[in-house]
């Protein structure tokens, strides 16, 4: 029994915990013979369980943590990403996930591999697993081990280990199948915790009338001015593109799903599916943070939502579902991301220095590798626990400053024939080299010391502007070197893994009703992006 909670609480643990183990540990009873058994789910997910898993996936313990100490500081304007995120999706789905269907890969390094060839292939599963322990599997625990050690009168260390074990166990035996399965529920209860949250912390304000009454009108604001450090208006529309294709389409963390689906039909709903609960965070999310800022003025920022889970408004029972709903985060989160890194692994690494390994054999890689990721993720804990709890914005940094190379040759790569080879690794040296120095260079350059004028500018600019910028320098080389040493004839294999109006059978009146439905959905948000 955990001592910071009531007996009710407790319970709520005790069951959600048993559940999820259930659910996990049920999917054993399905076949896991082959890589695309246990990795894709036999590719077989339709689209609820795309959407759900999709979304489960992205809302880790790093969204709640994150986006509520953002929102309890800025307001609504951090929600700029969320909703550029349906955009992105719905992009995904209608022009992405066919072609990337229809090439039938495992994971997105064989894409690329096969887009290019396998060196890329390798260098892209590599930089893919270390951004995994860098911006998903890292920053997970520390925003769970800090609402653990916030709100539970619980040893972080041993409370976060027998998450992650309890994570693990279903995630190794059963793969992408018990993923997918115990996030469907988890999608569900992280949903849950938000509304519930927002419904009290708004009830206890005195209701809607007084939240308004009592909110800053600053915090109300979506856009920001150009000199906003963190949210300019142009660097949204410029660099946040950037970041969000990379995530969102690239990413496997994201994507396996995809690749998972039973047909273009089902992937494209799903993202469907996943666009709409993406515009619900703005209100459940970040919503909860601007209620702490009124609730807990003196505190707000990285402790708004621990301070809104331990609130007396809280009735005994509720605090347990709220709970359960971040436990949820951060199981789904750290699930997915075993899942997809051992993916990377077995698929883009083992399988090309094992050429003639079974399938039986690479399944056995696949669980090993699984394993040794969580028993490494257990072993960084203690340094994890040391790190800046400022999670949102510095997550949105660092990927804004290594994604755009990634993010250029795959647009290019996949809309464009004459992308070749020698093109994408001088734009993954040159760009990835420029985006470490951005990175890195606060660390291990003094303030005090004297540098050029130039790299002080060049160290200042916003993350954002610093995204797009890069991107554009990036897509010069991959053209530049592309066209130089250009000189074959493009292939069939090529032209199966771009983009054509018939590869992805965008006929309308095939899909009329879907297509009225995305572009009425995406009026809708730009109507409220424009009003509110």
């Amino acid at each position: 029994m955990v001592s910071g909670l009531d007996l009710f609480d407790n319970i709520v643990l005790v069951i959600y915990f048993c559940a999820i183990l259930v659910i996990g540990l049920y999917t054993v009873k399905s076949k896991q013979h082959t890589t695309e058994d246990y990795f894709l789910a036999g590719r077989n997910l339709g689209w609820v369980a795309i959407g759900l898993s999709i979304f489960a996936t992205n809302i880790s313990t790093a969204h709640f943590v994150g986006l509520i100490a953002a929102g309890s500081e800025r307001g609504l304007c951090v929600g700029q990403f969320e909703w550029l995120a349906v955009f992105i999706l719905i992009f995904l789905g209608w022009f992405i996930a066919p072609v990337l269907i229809k090439t039938k890969t495992l994971t997105m390094p064989q894409f690329f591999g096969e887009r290019f060839n396998n060196k890329i292939r390798t260098i892209i599963a590599v930089i893919s697993i270390v951004f995994y322990f860098i911006t998903k599997i890292s920053v997970t625990i520390l925003a769970g081990g800090f609402i653990l050690s916030e709100v539970l009168e619980l040893n972080v260390l041993n409370a976060t280990i027998l998450i992650i074990l309890i994570t693990g166990v279903y995630t190794v035996i059963g793969g992408m199948r018990s993923v997918v399965n115990t996030q469907i529920v988890q999608s569900v209860l992280l949903l849950l915790a938000a509304f519930l949250l927002t419904f009290f912390g708004i009830s206890e304000i005195g209701g809607i009338e007084q939240f308004f009454a009592k909110i800053p009108g600053s915090y109300l604001d979506i856009t920001k001015p150009l000199s906003d450090p963190q949210y300019p208006w142009l660097g949204i529309i410029l660099g946040a593109p950037i970041i969000g294709i990379w995530y969102w389409c690239t990413d496997q963390y994201i994507m396996q799903r995809i690749l998972s689906a039973k047909n273009i039909k089902q992937a494209r709903k799903g993202t469907l599916l996943t666009a709409f609960l993406k515009s619900l965070p703005i209100f459940f999310i970040i919503i909860p943070g601007l209620i702490a800022s009124i609730l807990y003025p003196e505190s707000n920022g990285n402790f708004a939502l621990s301070n809104l889970i331990n609130g007396s408004f809280i009735p005994s029972g509720i605090k347990g579902l709220i709970l359960v709903g971040i436990i949820s985060a951060l199981m789904s989160s750290l699930a997915s991301s075993f899942n997809s890194a051992a993916a990377l692994f077995t698929n883009d690494i083992y399988k090309l220095i094992k050429q003639k390994a079974s399938e039986h054999e690479l399944v056995l890689v696949g669980r090993l590798s699984t394993t040794i990721i969580i028993l490494i993720t257990i072993s960084i804990i203690p340094i994890v626990k040391v790190m800046d709890i400022q999670i949102y914005f510095s997550l949105q940094e660092i990927q804004a400053y290594l994604s755009p190379p990634i993010t250029s040759i795959f647009l290019f790569g996949i809309f464009w024939k004459g992308a070749n080879s020698k093109g994408v690794m001088w734009t993954l040296f040159i760009g990835g080299l420029i985006g470490l120095i951005k990175l890195i260079a606060p660390y291990i350059i003094p303030a005090d010391s004297f540098i050029s004028p130039i790299f002080i500018e060049f160290n200042n600019i916003n993350y954002l502007y610093f995204s797009f910028v890069l991107f554009v320098i990036s897509s010069v080389i991959l053209v530049t070197v592309s066209k130089l040493t250009n000189n074959i004839k493009v292939s069939n294999l090529i032209k199966d893994y771009t983009f054509s109006l018939q590869s992805v059978g965008l006929e309308y009146s095939h899909y009329k009703t879907p297509i009225i439905g995305s572009l009425t959905f995406v009026l809708i948000l730009i109507l409220l992006e424009i009003l509110i």
